[in-house]
């Protein structure tokens, strides 16, 4: 028995074969149970809002997104865990292209990147592509990954670092000074 793949969470596909030469607009706002959803994957405490706007276009027998994605999320402080609010207003800019059939690597063959472009191109397969794995990163990457309250730190818990360095190095010097005065 084969595993199906796992449907997307929100419709945001678009059809290649269909699309108009001037490209069309799509605008993607997810109701309340699909960004508590989104939240959980992501794990979030709440995804207050999501809202995506961009303007597709067709590319050289595949597509190129541009837009916006504008979203309000919260997540526990790293220190103190109390809830943290992040806006997230982000631009999206993503090619996606049919592989080439051409230009498929032989073994032993060499295959050159640049390193210096800055974005490589999604490929694609078929007629259609779904934006929301795209809207999904978009997302993720745009997280803060140590969020904290505006002044929250260590010595606002009244944790005392002290002076002297931490962590096996500092136990060493220490163990070293005493056995010093040992002798």
């Amino acid at each position: 028995m084969t595993a199906s793949a796992t449907p997307p969470l929100f419709d945001a596909v678009v059809r290649i074969d269909r699309m108009p030469s001037s490209g069309r607009d799509l605008a993607v706002s997810l109701d309340a149970p699909t960004r508590a959803a989104l939240a959980e994957l992501l794990k979030l405490s709440a995804i207050d809002s999501f809202e995506a706007t961009l303007m597709v276009a067709p590319l050289r027998g595949g597509l190129r997104a541009q837009g916006r994605l504008v979203a309000d999320i919260v997540q526990p402080s790293v220190v103190t865990f109390e809830p943290v609010g992040q806006h997230i207003d982000e631009a999206i800019d993503r090619v996606f292209l049919p592989e080439a059939q051409d230009h498929k690597p032989t073994p032993g063959s060499e295959i050159f990147v640049d390193l210096e472009d800055e974005d490589f191109p999604d490929h694609i397969d078929g007629p259609e592509v779904d934006l929301s794995a795209l809207l999904i990163e978009t997302l993720a990457l745009a997280i803060d990954p140590y969020p904290r309250l505006p002044g929250e730190g260590l010595d606002s818990l009244g944790v005392d670092l002290g002076d002297e360095a931490a962590g096996p190095f500092a136990a060493l010097k220490k163990l070293k000074k005493s056995t010093d005065i040992d002798r």
